[in-house]
């Protein structure tokens, strides 16, 4: 064949992008619709009705290994399995419900077990939140003030709005039947003003960290506060040991209002069976 500036030399097979140019339409078109199908069939192993995300995932990496030979090395992250909340209480005497969660916190890989009551979004009533942290370096060093930060952040648990630290007051120090609990008196900006007690546990393998709030915006006594981690309580059979320091009595030195009410039941029925008596 006589070579040309638009032709192929006989004998020579066109390469690269010449190839295309030298097809002729119906070859072309051929070849277009090959490519065509050969992109929806990617597509449908890629995405299968009723299949997960991690399904998906999977479908288009094996096709993109199948086609190209690449091959993906980070290994997509799976939804951690849900956490079944052991038995977390507080026996103290209040309006509100007592309301718990559990969890695995992304960040550290640590168990979580929120116990909350009331709301701090209702200033009129007492607020509560205790997060119990355990796991592997659980009670390691944290600034009290960044860790009430975060937790607010993070919102107050059950889908209520994050708050805001503006302003921390003094530190303190209580006694609890956990040992020493470091305080620290912070405010919470939205969705309206209201100063708690944050704390946060010392001298256990665990952690509990959380704040108190008192009703009618007043900031919370210490000694409330110490009343309140007295009357915690937590029963999991899979962590004796945790659950063993949770049984833990009271420092004798200090009086709550559970104690109070309960000596007052326990005077009043001997009185009551010996007026009965007398009849």
């Amino acid at each position: 064949m006589v070579a040309g500036s638009g032709e192929v030399r006989e004998g020579r097979e066109p390469s690269g992008l010449m190839s295309w140019v030298a097809l002729s339409p119906g070859a072309l078109g051929l070849r277009l619709v090959m490519a065509s199908a050969l992109i929806a069939l990617l597509c449908v192993c890629a995405w299968r009705p009723g299949r997960g995300t991690g399904s998906r995932a999977g479908g288009l990496s094996a096709a993109l290994e199948l086609t190209t030979g690449f091959k993906p090395t980070a290994q997509i992250e799976s939804v951690p399995a849900p956490v079944r909340a052991a038995l977390f209480d507080l026996a103290e005497p209040g309006i509100d419900p007592v309301r718990v969660t559990a969890g695995i916190d992304p960040r550290t890989g640590l168990r979580e077990d929120v116990l909350s009551r009331g709301n701090v979004a209702v200033t009129e009533a007492p607020a509560l939140r205790v997060t119990l942290t355990r796991g592997r370096e659980a009670n390691a060093a944290t600034s009290l003030f960044i860790l009430m930060a975060r937790r607010a952040a993070a919102g107050p648990a059950f889908d209520r709005p994050a708050l805001a630290v503006i302003r921390t007051g003094s530190h303190g120090r209580i006694q609890t039947k956990f040992g020493a609990v470091d305080t620290l008196e912070i405010t919470f900006g939205n969705p309206a003003p209201r100063t708690c007690l944050g704390f946060v546990t010392r001298d256990t393998g665990f952690r509990l960290d959380g704040w108190s709030c008192a009703p009618l915006g007043q900031p919370p006594a210490a000694e409330a506060l110490a009343c309140s981690l007295d009357a915690l309580s937590l029963v999991d059979l899979a962590d004796p040991e945790t659950t063993a320091a949770f049984s833990t009595a009271a420092p004798a030195s200090r009086s709550c209002p559970l104690t109070k009410v309960a000596d007052a039941s326990g005077r009043n029925g001997p009185a009551g069976q010996k007026s009965r008596n007398k009849k």
